[in-house]
């Protein structure tokens, strides 16, 4: 539990909503902008400005399709979002060959050098060439994000090996549209190091994708969407999949079962999901704020299910389902069940005091692939 508690406070302190590591696909990338609208549902933003931040997104996901290398698991993309009082950041990171950065180095600096009126006019230019209107490119796509979004881009390369590089680039939007930069590069929210940090606590620790919000009705069936697609699009075992898939929908129903509210989590804790994974499972993990009062009943509940193996939570879960013991049926009761039935493992959890009302609870599921037992 110790990563979690790291995360947490990494999340907290660089106000990080949402990181996936691994390949950008046209189908995921759906997804992947989806999310990121449902989550402005909860804010202020101005339709001009998801516009604009949508566009970025769109485009520098298309980038990543059309031009990123990924190399491996070990070297592949990630997207992240964070928001702040700016408005909201989106960086990117993808691979990329060294011949190719000189040139991309070129457009960002002239790009960057440009003022506005200037930009649309270099863009205008650059549709009318046939060789690049037609075929599209890194260039245009760059100079696309920056003639919406008005403003600078953020970007960096980090040196992978003697072929590849890594590539960041990132866009601060707020609640008008307009870019967010700094001439001398102060009090800017995009930090290179902060960005390269998460990718190597995310590949050191095999996490696929992290959550940090609210986890509402719709954001939670982005997710499920998003690793449904993700998943499906790695072909993974059937059965792995299915159960993976379940014990997600679980986790999150049990986030929202016990949620005190939209302000509370604010103001005392964030929900928090994530999925790890590695050569023979993925691991699911869950976090959110629950009432102090409620904590000792779920305690019950989670050493009960624990104490029987996989035979024993087929029966309780038949018995529970014809109703022979309604008594043990109680809120939160059916949804561990499935978990433990599902994962054949038990359900690690830990409970840490909040204050004298509120305690954030974290609990953490393994589905193993089939065949692997649970030690």
């Amino acid at each position: 539990m110790e990563l979690i508690n790291r995360l947490r406070q990494k999340l907290s302190d660089e106000h990080l909503m949402f990181a996936y590591r691994g390949e950008v696909t046209g189908d995921n990338s759906v997804g992947l902008l989806t999310l990121l609208e449902r989550e402005m549902e909860f804010s202020d933003f101005s339709l001009l400005g998801r516009k604009r931040l949508f566009m970025f997104v769109l485009e520098n996901l298309q980038n990543i399709t059309r031009h990123g290398v990924t190399k491996s698991e070990a070297i592949t993309s990630l997207v992240v979002y964070n928001k702040t009082a700016d408005g909201y950041t989106v960086s990117t990171g993808n691979a990329l060959r060294k011949s190719e950065v000189k040139g991309l180095k070129n457009n960002l600096e002239k790009i960057n050098s440009l003022e506005p009126d200037k930009i649309r006019e270099v863009y205008r230019t650059m549709l009318q060439d046939s060789n690049i209107g037609s075929k599209g490119g890194a260039g245009l796509g760059l100079m696309e994000m920056a003639r919406k979004t008005g403003n600078k881009l953020d970007y960096d390369f980090l040196p992978i090996d003697d072929k590849y590089s890594y590539f960041i680039l990132s866009k601060t939007v707020d609640a008008g549209g307009k870019g967010i930069s700094h001439p001398d590069g102060s009090h800017t929210s995009f930090d290179t190091k902060k960005v390269a940090q998460l990718e190597r606590m995310m590949k050191s620790n095999s996490i696929f994708f992290i959550w940090a919000g609210p986890l509402t009705h719709a954001i939670s069936k982005e997710l499920l969407n998003f690793s449904e697609t993700t998943m499906r699009e790695a072909e993974l075992e059937q059965n792995l999949h299915k159960r993976v898939f379940a014990t997600l929908i679980e986790l999150l129903q049990n986030v929202a079962q016990h949620s005190p509210g939209f302000e509370a989590e604010q103001n005392h804790g964030i929900p928090l999901a994530m999925i790890r994974r590695t050569p023979a499972s993925f691991i699911i993990t869950s976090g959110n704020l629950i009432r102090t009062s409620e904590a000792d009943l779920l305690i019950q509940k989670l050493d009960m299910v624990n104490r029987y193996d996989e035979e024993g939570l087929k029966k309780l879960l038949k018995v529970a389902l014809m109703g022979q013991d309604m008594s043990m049926v109680s809120t939160g009761y059916m949804g561990l069940l499935e978990m433990a039935r599902r994962s054949g493992g038990r359900l690690t959890y830990k409970f840490d005091e909040v204050n004298e009302e509120f305690s954030y609870y974290t609990i953490t599921v393994r589905v193993r692939a089939k065949g692997l037992k649970a030690h």
